[in-house]
């Protein structure tokens, strides 16, 4: 073994860089091959930064494209296209020089200004076509480390104020009828109908035409006697009391300040919610009886009973649905406190809503790389789905803008959500753009992209999402690399971005890496995912090397040491992990494959053989055997299957995929044999009810609910229209 392929082995196996045949990378700013078109992002049109809208979120980029459409029109529209695109550079310039708040209105102004001395004059008459073709307005926010709480709190905002207008006109609409009721009782009162009340209810422009006296009396004879009950005025009474008193949200006349719905960690979000139950409970309660008081169909012997318990065993999503939404945002690494609040907070099923802030994915002290915040926050997003009424979306803050959709559709959930946003912010010690880094971290699989939404469907298929991800289907996403070589020639190639990619990019991690000088460059070196692929037996005879760009963008390979090959195995382990959930690769599907080919081809070589036995000549008679004269055999009897009954319920255990859906509905009326493919057990412990719902969750229409066995069980005509498509 040549002297510089054992110096790299002796790295790749201990980390050590011998300092005669490797270099260190500690100064020479080296980054990803990939990243060298993206030095600098302000020349580059791309989501960022997005504009926080009073009913969403827009991107600047788009709204941009928008007005040139409305504006850039006639002869003038080649030269409103161009001056538009340079506001927008511009804008760009602003924000990554710190200007950090400001609203679209405003930065844009800022933006013309500087660029106006420099300009032909004309530019002043593209400025204001296009800023007045711009509708929309609002906070500006680029893709930085205050972006995911900074998103998250708009469109939380945005979707509570709706929800608020909603509730508040409830309340306002039930408290005046109420008072309407009382109001009406009163006027038919004794003290209703006095002479002075007569009079001041008239008014003193035409009191002098009225004998209020004589009319007082007339009334108090032809009213009824008898009032509202005493019981049902206080019950009123008591409503209007809750409804004015309530902090929930704000109304004409309230009482108190309205609660406040949004905090920083879930022990307050908890302790909050815990202290307001009381109130929510007998708010609700309040709004139920309300409606029945108004429509006159509250009655004391049906009502009272079932009303003096309300709420005692909790409430649930739909009497929860109309309150605010509490918001918690979490920044940092979370201590095992705080991870216990937030899944405690989670499992409560009431409707809290969690950001979990990730600004980095490496950890001192965690271990190998140190690589291991970003594992363990993919983590509690795959320990939250386990609760399995918990929306879910997992996403680097680059890809935020594209998620706005998804993000709304789980501030709009009923129950829980979890939001884990990994945001970039470490790319300070890498001297990236947070957008860049946050990209890269979804693209090498470090942070996926995903979500899972529990009101999308019954199943996996319909809740889980993993296609925002680039090339969903493979270990590691591929790009296409072009560069020059010595001779001046275009070189271009097939490049996977792998977790060691992405780590490379980090200066921390620059004691894992080594660059081999170009005069010693061989095929020893070979590519991550290349490495990934070989088994591990004894010394390496191949490095792993990544492609990396230094300042001046010139090609350097760099090789890594084996505690990052490891960390990159795990991280497509949990890869696969996730594709398996969104039914990318899927082993139990995988396996059904090869039974069904295996199966067919049987059937093909039988029936093949079946054909030749067929076509083949007779063989000709021996005529000196007795058996030549004696009359042939009969042929073989051919047994059939016996057919099934059809009123019978059945499973093609053969063809079962093993997935769970049935034995996870009823584990004592199905089960599975030694082959982990399903079967009836017992018949009589479940109903045809399980029977149906179990053929509609089967993934491969394997089951067969037959008839009833109970005629007398309820809902059977619906049950068998549902059961009609798998008898």
């Amino acid at each position: 073994m040549q002297a510089d392929t054992q110096a790299q082995v002796a790295f790749f196996l201990t980390g050590r860089r011998p300092g005669e045949f490797l270099d260190a990378v500690e100064g020479l700013d080296l980054r990803p091959a990939l990243f060298a078109g993206y030095r600098d992002l302000i020349p580059l049109r791309y989501d960022y930064p997005v504009v926080l809208a009073p009913k969403g979120v827009e991107s600047l980029s788009g709204l941009v494209d928008q007005a040139l459409a409305a504006a850039a029109k006639g002869a003038d529209a080649d030269r409103i296209r161009q001056h538009g695109l340079r506001i927008e550079q511009e804008i760009r310039a602003v924000l990554a020089g710190g200007a950090t708040e400001g609203t679209l209105s405003i930065v844009w102004d800022l933006a013309v200004s500087r660029l106006t001395p420099k300009l032909d004059p004309a530019f002043v008459d593209s400025a204001g076509r296009l800023r007045a073709a711009i509708k929309a307005d609002g906070e500006l926010a680029d893709c930085d480390g205050r972006l995911p709480a900074r998103m998250l709190r708009h469109l939380w905002s945005v979707a509570q104020e709706a929800k608020a207008a909603r509730f508040r006109e409830r309340i306002e609409r039930l408290a005046f009828k109420l008072a309407d009721i009382l109001r009406s009782d009163y006027e038919r009162s004794a003290q209703g109908l006095t002479a002075a009340r007569l009079q001041a209810s008239v008014g003193a422009a035409h009191g002098s035409m009225f004998d209020f006296e004589a009319m007082a009396g007339f009334l108090g004879k032809v009213q009824p006697k008898e009032g509202m009950p005493d019981a049902r005025r206080a019950r009123i009474t008591g409503l209007l009391d809750v409804l004015k008193k309530q902090r929930f949200v704000a109304t004409a006349g309230a009482a108190g300040k309205p609660y406040e719905f949004a905090f920083d960690s879930c022990a307050d979000a908890l302790k909050a919610y815990r202290e307001r139950l009381p109130r929510l409970v007998e708010l609700a309660k309040a709004l139920v009886v309300a409606e029945l008081e108004i429509e006159g169909e509250y009655n004391p012997e049906r009502h009272d009973a079932m009303f003096d318990g309300y709420g005692a065993t909790g409430l649930d999503a739909r009497e929860l649905a109309p309150f605010p939404d509490y918001l918690v945002c979490v920044g940092g690494k979370l201590g095992a406190q705080e991870h216990g609040r937030l899944m405690e907070a989670l499992a409560c099923g009431w409707p809290i809503k969690v950001l979990l802030q990730v600004d980095d994915l490496h950890e001192d002290g965690a271990g190998e790389g140190g690589f291991a915040a970003g594992l363990r926050s993919s983590q509690i997003a795959t320990q939250a789905m386990g609760l399995n009424d918990v929306y879910v979306l997992q996403s680097a803050s680059s890809n935020l803008f594209k998620f706005r959709e998804r993000v709304a559709r789980g501030l709009a959930y009923r129950g829980p959500a979890l939001f884990s946003v990994f945001s970039g912010a470490a790319a300070r010690d890498s001297g990236l753009p947070p957008y860049l880094m946050a990209a890269a971290a979804m693209e090498s699989r470090a942070f996926p992209a995903f979500s899972y939404d529990p009101a999308a469907g019954a199943g996996w298929a319909d809740r889980f999402c993993l296609q925002a991800n680039t090339q969903v289907e493979q270990d590691w996403p591929v790009q296409g690399f072009a560069y020059e070589d010595e001779e001046h020639q275009r070189v271009a190639q097939e490049v996977p971005f792998t977790l060691v990619d992405f780590l490379a990019g980090d200066r921390r991690y620059a004691g894992h890496l080594a660059r081999v000088p170009r005069e010693r460059w061989n095929g020893s070196m070979i590519r991550v995912d290349e490495s990934l692929a070989r088994e591990g037996r004894g010394l390496p005879d191949k490095i792993p090397s990544v492609l990396m760009v230094d300042a001046g963008n010139r090609l350097q390979k760099v090789i890594v040491d084996q505690s990052l090959i490891r960390q990159a195995d795990r991280c497509r382990q949990m890869w696969h992990s996730l594709q398996e959930l969104g039914g990318i690769n899927n082993s139990h599907a995988q396996r059904l494959l090869a039974r069904e080919q295996k199966a067919w081809e049987q059937r093909l070589r039988e029936q093949v053989q079946g054909q030749a036995a067929q076509s083949a000549p007779p063989a000709a008679p021996a005529a000196a055997t007795p058996a030549a004269a004696a009359p042939a055999a009969a042929a073989a009897p051919v047994v059939e299957e016996p057919a099934r009954n059809p009123d019978e319920a059945y499973i093609e255990t053969e063809r079962c995929s093993t997935c769970n859906e049935c034995t996870q509905l009823n584990g004592k009326m199905f089960a599975y044999n030694d082959n982990q493919q399903a079967y009836i057990k017992d018949i009589s412990a479940g109903s045809y009810a399980d029977l149906v719902q179990a053929a509609e969750n089967c993934q491969v229409s394997v089951i067969h609910p037959g008839k009833p066995r109970d005629p007398n069980e309820p809902g059977l005509a619906e049950l068998l229209e549902r059961a009609q498509p798998f008898l």
